[in-house]
Protein backbone atom coordinates (compact mmCIF):
# COMPACT_ATOMS: atom_id res chain seq x y z
CA UNK A 1 0.00 0.00 0.00
CA UNK A 2 3.02 2.46 0.61
CA UNK A 3 4.27 1.90 -2.49
CA UNK A 4 1.03 2.44 -4.41
CA UNK A 5 0.99 5.80 -2.22
CA UNK A 6 4.61 6.78 -2.94
CA UNK A 7 3.49 6.16 -6.77
CA UNK A 8 0.33 8.51 -7.07
CA UNK A 9 2.71 11.05 -5.19
CA UNK A 10 5.59 10.80 -7.71
CA UNK A 11 2.90 10.78 -10.62
CA UNK A 12 0.79 13.98 -9.42
CA UNK A 13 4.24 15.92 -8.98
CA UNK A 14 5.02 15.46 -12.55
CA UNK A 15 2.00 16.46 -14.18
CA UNK A 16 2.90 19.81 -12.19
CA UNK A 17 5.53 20.34 -13.10
CA UNK A 18 5.76 18.48 -16.74
CA UNK A 19 6.65 21.09 -19.49
CA UNK A 20 4.94 21.89 -22.47
CA UNK A 21 6.60 23.98 -24.89
CA UNK A 22 4.14 25.76 -26.80
CA UNK A 23 5.56 25.39 -30.95
CA UNK A 24 3.00 27.27 -33.08
CA UNK A 25 -0.48 28.20 -33.67
CA UNK A 26 -3.50 26.04 -35.31
CA UNK A 27 -5.83 27.44 -37.61
CA UNK A 28 -9.05 25.84 -39.40
CA UNK A 29 -9.34 29.42 -41.28
CA UNK A 30 -6.09 30.85 -42.61
CA UNK A 31 -5.18 32.71 -45.85
CA UNK A 32 -2.65 29.33 -46.08
CA UNK A 33 -6.37 27.20 -46.25
CA UNK A 34 -7.46 29.64 -48.44
CA UNK A 35 -4.26 29.55 -50.68
CA UNK A 36 -4.61 25.43 -51.28
CA UNK A 37 -8.35 25.94 -51.92
CA UNK A 38 -7.58 28.09 -55.00
CA UNK A 39 -4.42 25.38 -55.96
CA UNK A 40 -7.48 22.63 -55.74
CA UNK A 41 -9.48 24.38 -57.87
CA UNK A 42 -7.05 24.88 -60.29
CA UNK A 43 -5.92 21.18 -60.32
CA UNK A 44 -9.27 20.09 -60.78
CA UNK A 45 -9.81 22.60 -63.77
CA UNK A 46 -6.68 21.68 -65.50
CA UNK A 47 -5.54 25.60 -64.71
CA UNK A 48 -1.90 25.50 -65.61
CA UNK A 49 -1.77 29.23 -65.22
CA UNK A 50 -3.03 29.81 -61.90
CA UNK A 51 -1.57 26.57 -60.63
CA UNK A 52 1.87 28.07 -61.57
CA UNK A 53 1.30 31.13 -60.05
CA UNK A 54 0.77 29.65 -57.19
CA UNK A 55 3.52 26.76 -56.62
CA UNK A 56 7.24 28.71 -55.94
CA UNK A 57 10.08 28.16 -58.89
CA UNK A 58 11.47 25.85 -56.79
CA UNK A 59 8.65 23.87 -54.92
CA UNK A 60 9.57 20.35 -54.41
CA UNK A 61 7.29 17.35 -54.78
CA UNK A 62 7.70 14.15 -52.57
CA UNK A 63 6.18 10.77 -52.13
CA UNK A 64 5.54 10.24 -48.21
CA UNK A 65 5.03 6.76 -48.35
CA UNK A 66 8.67 6.26 -49.30
CA UNK A 67 11.46 7.13 -47.38
CA UNK A 68 12.64 11.10 -48.57
CA UNK A 69 11.49 10.31 -52.19
CA UNK A 70 11.17 13.29 -54.37
CA UNK A 71 8.91 12.94 -57.25
CA UNK A 72 10.16 16.64 -58.65
CA UNK A 73 9.95 19.84 -58.86
CA UNK A 74 7.51 22.45 -60.47
CA UNK A 75 7.64 21.04 -63.94
CA UNK A 76 6.72 17.83 -62.89
CA UNK A 77 4.19 18.96 -60.62
CA UNK A 78 2.14 21.24 -63.83
CA UNK A 79 2.81 17.91 -66.10
CA UNK A 80 0.46 15.74 -63.50
CA UNK A 81 -1.87 18.68 -63.76
CA UNK A 82 -1.86 18.62 -67.44
CA UNK A 83 -1.94 14.63 -67.53
CA UNK A 84 -5.24 14.82 -65.20
CA UNK A 85 -6.68 17.51 -68.29
CA UNK A 86 -5.89 15.21 -70.91
CA UNK A 87 -6.80 12.21 -69.56
CA UNK A 88 -9.90 12.24 -67.23
CA UNK A 89 -13.51 13.65 -67.29
CA UNK A 90 -15.30 15.07 -64.27
CA UNK A 91 -12.16 16.14 -62.20
CA UNK A 92 -12.66 17.41 -58.62
CA UNK A 93 -10.67 17.86 -55.67
CA UNK A 94 -12.96 17.85 -52.18
CA UNK A 95 -12.62 17.55 -48.96
CA UNK A 96 -13.26 13.90 -47.47
CA UNK A 97 -15.98 13.29 -45.45
CA UNK A 98 -15.87 14.96 -42.08
CA UNK A 99 -12.42 16.61 -42.66
CA UNK A 100 -11.08 20.04 -43.66
CA UNK A 101 -7.84 21.38 -43.95
CA UNK A 102 -5.92 22.83 -41.04
CA UNK A 103 -3.00 25.29 -41.43
CA UNK A 104 -0.01 25.36 -38.91
CA UNK A 105 2.14 28.08 -38.17
CA UNK A 106 5.46 26.52 -36.32
CA UNK A 107 7.93 28.15 -34.88
CA UNK A 108 10.88 26.50 -35.66
CA UNK A 109 9.25 25.06 -39.13
CA UNK A 110 7.35 27.52 -40.76
CA UNK A 111 4.03 27.56 -42.46
CA UNK A 112 2.17 24.34 -43.15
CA UNK A 113 -1.60 22.67 -44.53
CA UNK A 114 -2.42 19.72 -43.96
CA UNK A 115 -4.98 18.74 -45.76
CA UNK A 116 -7.46 15.58 -46.26
CA UNK A 117 -9.46 14.67 -50.01
CA UNK A 118 -10.24 12.69 -52.56
CA UNK A 119 -9.22 13.11 -56.18
CA UNK A 120 -11.85 11.98 -58.37
CA UNK A 121 -12.12 11.52 -62.12
CA UNK A 122 -12.61 9.23 -64.57
CA UNK A 123 -10.46 8.06 -67.47
CA UNK A 124 -11.22 8.73 -70.62
CA UNK A 125 -9.46 6.00 -72.20
CA UNK A 126 -10.90 2.89 -70.42
CA UNK A 127 -13.36 3.89 -68.43
CA UNK A 128 -11.82 3.22 -64.64
CA UNK A 129 -13.31 5.68 -61.80
CA UNK A 130 -10.87 7.12 -59.76
CA UNK A 131 -11.63 7.99 -55.93
CA UNK A 132 -8.68 8.39 -55.05
CA UNK A 133 -8.01 9.15 -51.01
CA UNK A 134 -4.93 11.82 -50.48
CA UNK A 135 -3.34 13.18 -47.78
CA UNK A 136 -1.30 16.18 -48.15
CA UNK A 137 1.01 18.16 -46.25
CA UNK A 138 2.08 21.63 -47.96
CA UNK A 139 4.55 24.05 -47.07
CA UNK A 140 4.31 27.58 -47.73
CA UNK A 141 6.39 30.73 -47.80
CA UNK A 142 6.35 33.59 -45.29
CA UNK A 143 3.44 35.56 -46.53
CA UNK A 144 1.10 32.13 -47.73
CA UNK A 145 1.47 33.33 -51.54
CA UNK A 146 3.70 30.54 -52.62
CA UNK A 147 4.03 26.56 -52.12
CA UNK A 148 7.24 25.66 -51.68
CA UNK A 149 6.52 22.17 -50.82
CA UNK A 150 3.99 18.87 -51.13
CA UNK A 151 4.74 15.84 -49.28
CA UNK A 152 1.64 13.53 -50.31
CA UNK A 153 0.37 10.23 -49.17
CA UNK A 154 -2.00 7.70 -51.04
CA UNK A 155 -2.36 4.30 -52.41
CA UNK A 156 -1.52 4.37 -55.75
CA UNK A 157 -3.28 1.12 -56.56
CA UNK A 158 -6.44 2.99 -59.11
CA UNK A 159 -3.26 4.00 -61.02
CA UNK A 160 -1.95 1.07 -61.48
CA UNK A 161 -5.28 -0.74 -62.41
CA UNK A 162 -5.84 2.16 -64.94
CA UNK A 163 -2.19 1.10 -66.46
CA UNK A 164 -3.29 -2.62 -66.70
CA UNK A 165 -6.12 -1.81 -68.51
CA UNK A 166 -4.87 -0.05 -71.32
CA UNK A 167 -3.24 -3.44 -72.43
CA UNK A 168 -4.95 -6.63 -73.43
CA UNK A 169 -4.69 -9.01 -70.62
CA UNK A 170 -5.91 -12.58 -70.49
CA UNK A 171 -7.21 -13.64 -67.00
CA UNK A 172 -8.14 -17.34 -67.50
CA UNK A 173 -10.05 -19.77 -69.64
CA UNK A 174 -13.82 -19.75 -70.26
CA UNK A 175 -15.35 -23.24 -71.03
CA UNK A 176 -18.49 -24.35 -73.12
CA UNK A 177 -18.30 -28.04 -71.86
CA UNK A 178 -17.20 -28.63 -68.19
CA UNK A 179 -17.48 -31.10 -65.16
CA UNK A 180 -19.07 -27.71 -63.75
CA UNK A 181 -21.38 -26.61 -66.16
CA UNK A 182 -23.26 -30.26 -65.70
CA UNK A 183 -23.09 -29.85 -62.04
CA UNK A 184 -25.46 -26.38 -62.70
CA UNK A 185 -27.54 -28.30 -65.23
CA UNK A 186 -28.28 -31.17 -62.82
CA UNK A 187 -29.14 -29.55 -59.75
CA UNK A 188 -31.59 -27.30 -62.15
CA UNK A 189 -33.16 -30.24 -63.50
CA UNK A 190 -33.56 -32.52 -59.97
CA UNK A 191 -34.99 -29.01 -58.61
CA UNK A 192 -37.80 -28.58 -61.36
CA UNK A 193 -38.26 -32.47 -60.60
CA UNK A 194 -39.14 -32.38 -56.99
CA UNK A 195 -35.72 -33.95 -56.32
CA UNK A 196 -34.76 -31.87 -53.45
CA UNK A 197 -31.92 -33.41 -51.89
CA UNK A 198 -30.14 -34.47 -55.33
CA UNK A 199 -30.32 -30.55 -56.01
CA UNK A 200 -28.85 -29.82 -52.57
CA UNK A 201 -25.94 -32.10 -53.06
CA UNK A 202 -24.34 -30.24 -55.42
CA UNK A 203 -23.91 -27.31 -53.09
CA UNK A 204 -21.38 -26.07 -50.29
CA UNK A 205 -22.89 -26.88 -46.53
CA UNK A 206 -22.13 -23.73 -46.24
CA UNK A 207 -23.62 -21.84 -49.17
CA UNK A 208 -24.75 -18.08 -49.41
CA UNK A 209 -27.38 -17.06 -51.67
CA UNK A 210 -27.54 -13.50 -53.11
CA UNK A 211 -30.94 -13.09 -54.32
CA UNK A 212 -31.46 -9.52 -55.96
CA UNK A 213 -35.15 -9.81 -54.37
CA UNK A 214 -34.00 -10.30 -50.83
CA UNK A 215 -32.36 -7.39 -49.12
CA UNK A 216 -29.60 -9.81 -47.21
CA UNK A 217 -27.72 -13.41 -48.16
CA UNK A 218 -29.94 -16.42 -47.28
CA UNK A 219 -28.46 -19.69 -46.28
CA UNK A 220 -29.50 -22.90 -47.27
CA UNK A 221 -32.29 -23.50 -45.06
CA UNK A 222 -33.48 -20.01 -45.44
CA UNK A 223 -33.93 -20.14 -49.29
CA UNK A 224 -35.38 -23.62 -49.38
CA UNK A 225 -37.58 -22.01 -47.27
CA UNK A 226 -38.33 -19.09 -49.07
CA UNK A 227 -39.10 -21.71 -52.44
CA UNK A 228 -41.35 -23.74 -50.87
CA UNK A 229 -44.00 -20.87 -49.99
CA UNK A 230 -43.63 -19.58 -53.08
CA UNK A 231 -44.05 -23.09 -55.04
CA UNK A 232 -47.01 -23.84 -52.73
CA UNK A 233 -48.95 -21.55 -54.96
CA UNK A 234 -47.04 -22.07 -58.45
CA UNK A 235 -45.57 -25.24 -59.95
CA UNK A 236 -42.76 -25.47 -62.61
CA UNK A 237 -44.16 -26.79 -65.63
CA UNK A 238 -41.08 -26.63 -67.63
CA UNK A 239 -37.42 -25.48 -67.54
CA UNK A 240 -36.03 -24.20 -70.78
CA UNK A 241 -32.16 -23.63 -71.03
CA UNK A 242 -31.50 -20.40 -72.95
CA UNK A 243 -28.56 -20.02 -74.84
CA UNK A 244 -25.58 -22.18 -73.39
CA UNK A 245 -23.83 -21.85 -69.95
CA UNK A 246 -20.23 -20.29 -69.28
CA UNK A 247 -17.59 -21.91 -67.14
CA UNK A 248 -15.14 -19.16 -66.10
CA UNK A 249 -11.70 -19.96 -64.50
CA UNK A 250 -10.18 -17.17 -63.90
CA UNK A 251 -6.38 -16.60 -63.27
CA UNK A 252 -7.00 -13.58 -60.71
CA UNK A 253 -8.05 -14.35 -57.09
CA UNK A 254 -8.56 -18.30 -58.75
CA UNK A 255 -12.43 -17.68 -59.14
CA UNK A 256 -14.07 -20.41 -60.73
CA UNK A 257 -17.94 -19.33 -62.29
CA UNK A 258 -20.53 -20.93 -64.18
CA UNK A 259 -23.34 -18.70 -65.55
CA UNK A 260 -26.39 -19.81 -66.88
CA UNK A 261 -29.70 -18.74 -68.03
CA UNK A 262 -33.59 -19.86 -67.72
CA UNK A 263 -36.84 -19.81 -68.17
CA UNK A 264 -38.77 -21.51 -65.81
CA UNK A 265 -42.42 -21.67 -66.94
CA UNK A 266 -44.63 -21.17 -64.17
CA UNK A 267 -48.55 -21.87 -63.62
CA UNK A 268 -50.74 -20.69 -60.54
CA UNK A 269 -52.01 -23.27 -59.11
CA UNK A 270 -55.63 -21.23 -58.17
CA UNK A 271 -56.41 -20.08 -61.78
CA UNK A 272 -53.69 -21.91 -64.02
CA UNK A 273 -52.22 -18.21 -65.24
CA UNK A 274 -49.15 -19.09 -67.28
CA UNK A 275 -46.04 -17.03 -66.38
CA UNK A 276 -42.50 -17.25 -68.14
CA UNK A 277 -40.11 -16.30 -65.53
CA UNK A 278 -36.54 -15.11 -67.10
CA UNK A 279 -33.56 -16.21 -64.23
CA UNK A 280 -29.73 -15.44 -64.77
CA UNK A 281 -27.31 -17.54 -62.01
CA UNK A 282 -23.57 -17.41 -61.33
CA UNK A 283 -22.66 -19.89 -59.79
CA UNK A 284 -19.09 -19.87 -57.85
CA UNK A 285 -17.41 -22.91 -57.20
CA UNK A 286 -14.74 -24.44 -54.48
CA UNK A 287 -11.66 -26.62 -55.77
CA UNK A 288 -13.75 -29.60 -54.67
CA UNK A 289 -16.86 -29.08 -57.52
CA UNK A 290 -18.97 -27.17 -55.06
CA UNK A 291 -21.34 -24.39 -55.39
CA UNK A 292 -20.30 -21.82 -52.83
CA UNK A 293 -22.38 -19.03 -53.78
CA UNK A 294 -25.12 -18.37 -55.95
CA UNK A 295 -26.39 -14.75 -57.08
CA UNK A 296 -29.59 -15.34 -58.92
CA UNK A 297 -30.76 -12.02 -61.09
CA UNK A 298 -34.86 -12.31 -61.92
CA UNK A 299 -38.12 -10.36 -61.07
CA UNK A 300 -40.15 -11.49 -58.46
CA UNK A 301 -43.00 -9.46 -59.02
CA UNK A 302 -44.13 -11.27 -62.07
CA UNK A 303 -45.04 -14.41 -59.93
CA UNK A 304 -47.59 -11.24 -57.45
Amino acid sequence: MKNIIVLLSFLFVFSLTAQKNKNGNLYDKHPGIDLISAYHKATAEGDLEIASEILHDNVSWYDGNTNDRKIGGKESILGNINWFKNYFDYVSFDDSDGAYPDALEYKKSGNWVQSWFNVYGVHKVTGIELDHPVLRLYSLNDDYTKITGIIEYSNKLNFRQIGDARTDMKNGTIYMSHDNINSVRKLQYAYQNGDVEKAVSFFHENVTFNDINESKLMSMDEILERDAKMFANWTVTDLVEVGYPDYLEYDWRDSKVVTSWWTFKMKRNSDGKEVDVPVHFSDRFDNDGKIIRRTSYWNKSLLD
